[in-house]
């Protein structure tokens, strides 16, 4: 197997494309993309055969921007025999893996794709059992052993393949299932919501997204991203100078500040969080977080940039080296980590930390 599969948003296969082709090169792998406009997959042949596993074992998974499940798989089975689909794919896998903790039998994120899904979860059961008798699957579920991708792109056609569990997206197709909480002001919501699925560690939510923490949720109108951070017990200081959902004022939790979300500046320093979701060009969304996370304002931060129509990618890299180098500039400490999300459109989620030393004397220094 020689070819590593990536899921992607429609649309966006390009960027897709050109980030492993960098990624790859960073570790001196060296192929080439294959892509097809609003699939929702691309795939990158590598010239050695052994490099598409070397890819997805070291490339970290969560560096990856645009791509929302890596794998490695074979060439395409195609015509798969309708009395018999399950011993082409066992076929594929048998030499190649053993002892998997899991299978997913999945579909691009396109409208074709979901008319494949019936018949995915269909397959499963056989597949699973053939799979367990064979010895590739393990007969219990298991998140410390590899998983095994079936991947249907058509009726008869698909990629078979296995990621690993450490280092790939934990959601069938690589997509979070939330359900939109019919409380909150606007669908928008989600998009917070996912982010602290993706960027924040379920084990450590109680410490980074406690109750009675504060926050700034910068454009918060009328309040999407606001109504997360007052489910998870905050405090918020909501800025915009439009109208605030009066669910949200009436919590208690929340203070609405009619100013610019460009010009307020936080009466206190202890923020736990800054968000925001404003429209606006992203070099200087890019610049207002940064200036946030320089002069203490905030421990973590959590933004949407916008993207311009063309040069997507080359767009998001300029703006993270913009919040690289200030952060280096100022001697500051931090994790930078940026993902389109599946609840994202033509934006990218961003997740800033400040990283305080412990060690006396260093310049990033808690008071």
């Amino acid at each position: 197997m020689n070819k590593v599969a990536l899921y992607c948003r429609p649309g966006f296969e390009k960027e897709c494309a050109a980030e492993i082709v960098a990624k790859a090169a960073e570790l001196e792998v060296h192929g080439f993309p294959r892509v097809k406009e609003n699939s929702g997959y691309v795939l990158f042949e590598c010239y050695q055969f052994e490099d598409a596993d070397k890819l997805v074992r070291t490339l970290k998974f969560n560096e990856l921007i645009f791509a929302r499940q890596i794998m490695v798989v074979g060439e395409l089975l195609r015509h798969l025999p309708q009395e018999d689909r399950v011993s082409p794919i066992v076929g594929m896998l048998t030499g190649v893996i053993e002892n998997a903790g899991d299978l997913r039998v999945e579909a691009p994120d396109t409208n074709e794709g979901k008319e494949l899904l019936k018949f995915c979860r269909k397959l499963t059961v056989p597949l699973r059992a053939a799979l367990r008798k064979s010895g590739i699957l393990l007969s219990y579920e298991s998140d410390k052993r590899p998983v095994i991708h079936v991947f249907f792109i058509a009726s008869g056609c698909c990629y078979v393949g296995y990621s690993y569990s450490n280092n790939n997206s934990p959601f069938y197709m690589g997509i979070p299932r939330l359900k939109f909480p019919s409380a909150a002001p606007s669908r928008s919501t989600l998009k917070l919501e996912e982010a602290f699925h993706v960027f924040i560690p379920a084990d450590e939510w109680e410490e980074r997204l406690g109750s009675g923490m504060q926050a700034v949720d910068l454009g918060a109108c009328p309040g999407g991203w606001t109504y997360q951070l007052v489910q998870h017990s905050m405090m918020v200081h909501a800025v915009d100078n439009g109208e605030m959902a009066q669910s949200l004022m009436d919590t208690g939790q929340v203070t609405h500040h009619r100013v610019d979300g460009f010009k307020f500046e936080p009466v206190r320093n202890n923020n736990s969080w800054v968000v925001c979701d404003m429209v606006e060009k992203p070099a200087r969304i890019a610049q207002l977080m940064a200036d946030w996370v320089v002069k203490g304002w905030c421990r973590e931060a959590i933004f949407n940039l916008k993207l311009p129509m063309k040069k997507r990618y080359e767009e998001v890299c300029q703006n993270l080296e913009l919040l690289r180098s200030q952060l280096k500039e100022n001697g500051i400490n931090g994790e930078i980590h940026a993902k389109q999300l599946y609840h994202d459109r033509e934006e990218v989620t961003v997740h800033v930390r400040r990283i305080w030393s412990a060690v006396p004397g260093r310049r990033d220094e808690r008071d």
